[in-house]
């Protein structure tokens, strides 16, 4: 990231704006005021766009929101010369909170340890915590994020927050009297569909109100994780403001124990007082929020006033971002839990395009990510707005959200491929030739898209050929004859036969698509006696219909399929007189 200049960038006054511009502003405002957008920031005065996220489970594409919202503001900064860094904190010292479905029942047995001392079941990495990590860190690296990592569990354990926890526990009064404040006009996020409720049901925004008894220890501002077991069930029985000796009583194991704040690392704070924590010690300019944390009564709004009472800090410039949903899933990876992750998207969505879907919208816009048919319009929709782009004169927001999509600071321009070739039409080719790669790129050349290599036509030729096999459904996907159709070629009528001959007599052992093509079409012209040039008539388009119905049965035993003249040159002229030949 750069390491200097001015908050604005230079050039028109005509440069289009988005929500990422604005907040950017807001961001350079927080840490330099008013006067930091026209005269710049003070020197050596780096902008933290900050996100967090705890690896508590697979971190589907709603989470990604979490993380790309301060990257792509980080990178509006950095456009500008604007010294800044994306900080990433690893929630890693939060509770194991439950056994999802796919975990032996033994799991239990960690219910209340922090996630980066809880086993991974798979056995493929040293904690729970990190299993969930590395798919995400790996996906971050396809889409040119580049943050700074802070594991929770590391800087509590080395103490790094100690003298901050002291100056809460010593501050604990006042912590309280704002959290009963805000207890009374709590509002819960409405969710507008079963998976943002199973969302919301999943958030640890609010964990910290299932305490009670307001004003005994129970409203204490740090937890100890038991020496013992490791778990967080404990009661806490006294506090030593002079001597920070914290005692306490395990209800899981049964044990008792005396910790002391300030020489042992052994807990942490509660979350909504972690937080606004964190942003002072951090010094945090801008972080985004889910719905849950941005709620009369919730994370940020608690934490907002905490921040400024307890920890002399101004809370960062802040955005509240909507549920992502998604559709069209046939088939999930083994660890995603059956929430699509960034690394399942990625599987057939070039990584421009999904960082596109997030930047093009105010994060109050809530959408889904369509696995199904949408993904077909989805590429057409990109590849018009890339052609769009390369003209200058149409610069606009659109064209922002793209260019935004395209590259990044870190990585430079993303991978596209070489020759674009429509996504449909790979798909389809992928649909018919059984996913054959070279057979793909040999048809598509014959169509009209030369090229040298397959890795031309790379990424999106992967991507394609993953989405028609996984996430097709077999009874959308072709499925060409093995043998031909003897019976209903025994039983063809008298116009049917003479198509079949017409088609026959004509075909090339060497197959063209425009050739093809017109071929295909122009069989029942040439039945009723026209030219292959001429314009059909209504009786002419009447037979078109039927002759094709008739060829898909007889190719594919469907009612329909891809493209005739494609299905034709993914075949070979042997196969296609094999099955078209009485």
């Amino acid at each position: 990231m750069s390491r200097g200049g001015s908050a604005r960038p230079s050039g028109k006054s005509t440069e289009p704006t988005d929500w990422v511009t604005r907040a950017a502003d807001d961001a350079i405002r927080h840490a330099g005021g008013q006067e930091a957008l026209t005269d710049g920031l003070p020197e050596g005065r780096v902008v933290t766009c900050a996100s967090g996220a705890s690896p508590s489970g697979p971190i589907h594409l709603g989470n990604l929101r979490e993380f790309l919202t301060p990257h792509l503001v980080a990178e509006e900064l950095c456009r500008r010369g604007v010294a800044v860094r994306h900080l990433h904190s690893w929630d890693d010292f939060d509770r194991f909170r439950k056994v999802p479905a796919g975990v032996p029942a033994s799991w239990a047995e960690h219910i209340g340890r922090p996630l980066s001392a809880v086993p991974d079941p798979w056995e493929c990495h040293d904690s729970w915590a990190e299993h969930f990590k590395a798919p995400l860190r790996a996906a971050l690296v396809e889409l040119g994020v580049e943050m700074v990592e802070v594991s929770q569990t590391e800087q509590y354990l080395a103490g790094a927050y100690t003298e901050q926890v002291l100056h809460a526990i010593r501050n604990r009064d006042v912590i309280e009297d704002v959290l009963a404040k805000h207890r009374t006009k709590k509002a819960e996020p409405a969710a507008e569909s079963e998976q943002e409720a199973a969302a919301l049901a999943d958030s640890v925004a609010d964990e910290d109100d299932a305490l009670t008894d307001a004003g005994s220890l129970a409203r204490f501002p740090y937890k100890p994780y038991c020496r013992t077991c490791g778990r967080d069930t404990v009661e806490l029985t006294s506090y030593d403001d002079e001597t920070t000796d914290l005692a306490y009583t395990c209800s899981s194991c049964g044990d008792s124990h005396v910790t002391n704040v300030a020489t042992q690392a052994e807990g942490k704070l509660v979350w909504k007082v972690d937080w606004p924590m964190r942003w002072a010690y951090e010094g945090v300019d801008f972080e985004p929020g889910g719905l849950d944390h941005s709620t009369p009564g919730s994370s940020y709004t608690v934490g907002k006033e905490l921040v400024k009472r307890v920890f002399d800090f101004r809370a960062p410039s802040y955005v509240a971002y909507a549920f992502v949903g998604f559709a069209g899933m046939q088939k999930m990876s083994s660890s995603s839990g059956g929430v699509p992750t960034a690394s399942d998207a990625l599987r057939i969505l070039e990584a421009p395009i999904l960082r596109w879907l997030y930047a093009r919208r105010q994060p109050k816009q809530a959408f889904d990510i369509d696995f199904g048919p949408e993904v077909v319009r989805l590429y057409d929709e990109w590849d018009s707005l890339t052609r769009k782009a390369e003209n200058p004169d149409k610069r606009d927001a659109q064209v922002l959200a793209y260019e935004r999509a395209v590259s990044t600071a870190a990585a430079g321009t993303l991978p596209r491929p070489k020759v674009v070739v429509p996504f449909r039409l790979l798909s389809s080719v992928a649909d018919v030739t059984a996913g054959s790669a070279e057979l793909i790129s040999r048809i598509i050349g014959d169509v009209g898209h030369a090229h040298d290599s397959v890795e031309d036509l790379e990424p999106r030729l992967g991507r394609a050929m993953t989405w028609m096999s996984e996430y097709v459904p077999a009874e959308d996907r072709t499925t060409v004859r093995e043998s031909k159709d003897a019976e209903r070629l025994a039983s063809l009528s008298e116009d049917e036969e003479l198509w079949l001959r017409q088609l026959l007599d004509r075909l090339p052992d060497r197959l063209e698509l425009e050739e093809t093509t017109a071929l295909i079409y122009g069989v029942p012209k040439l039945a009723r006696g026209m030219g292959l040039d001429d314009p059909p008539t209504e009786e002419v388009k009447a037979d078109q219909k039927a002759f094709f119905g008739l060829l898909y049965h007889l190719l594919v035993d469907a009612e329909r399929g891809p493209r005739l003249p494609t299905l034709f040159l993914a075949l070979g002229a042997d196969k296609v007189r094999a099955l078209l030949t009485p």
